[in-house]
């Protein structure tokens, strides 16, 4: 069952961006699904829904942890996310980003999923084959996918 329209990725570091696709596409009337929305704080890990947060620290949350397997809200986020991304109709990838969000890429492409990205591709790679269209903002893909201008 299709919960979000889209399920929106990209690198914590890029947050300012990825939050203005999501509000971008809620304006043009679309469902999103965006990690940078998620709130926790257990376990060692914090992560909050604000737009003046200090991103690299709530990033040192979560790299380099020891207990990354164990750690029961380390899990909570990743089952959130991947649930999530199931209940998307289609996947954005927020360029540049990061690791996580190209496994992500993957993940949706493999689910049958279209596949969009925004931004510039630093460097060509056979695998954004995988992407359906690239748009150079967030005003093309909303235009192209949601016939509005955004």
């Amino acid at each position: 069952m299709t919960k979000y329209d889209y399920f929106v990725a990209g690198r914590w570091r890029n947050h300012l961006a990825i939050r203005e696709v999501v509000e971008k596409l809620r304006t043009a009337g679309k469902t999103v699904y965006c990690f940078v929305e998620n709130e926790y704080d257990a376990n060692g890990i914090k992560f909050e829904n604000n737009p003046e947060a200090d991103a690299e620290a709530m990033i040192a949350t979560t790299e380099r942890r020891e207990d990354w397997q164990t750690n029961p809200t380390f899990r909570e986020v990743f089952e959130t996310d991947m649930q999530a991304e199931r209940d998307a109709a289609a996947f954005i990838l927020v360029l540049p980003a990061g690791l996580s969000a190209h496994m992500e890429l993957g993940i949706a492409y493999g689910l049958g999923k279209p596949c969009y990205a925004i931004g510039e591709i630093e460097k060509a790679e056979t695998l954004y084959l995988m992407l359906s269209e690239l748009y150079p903002d967030v005003e093309s893909l909303i235009e192209a996918q949601v016939g509005v201008s955004a």
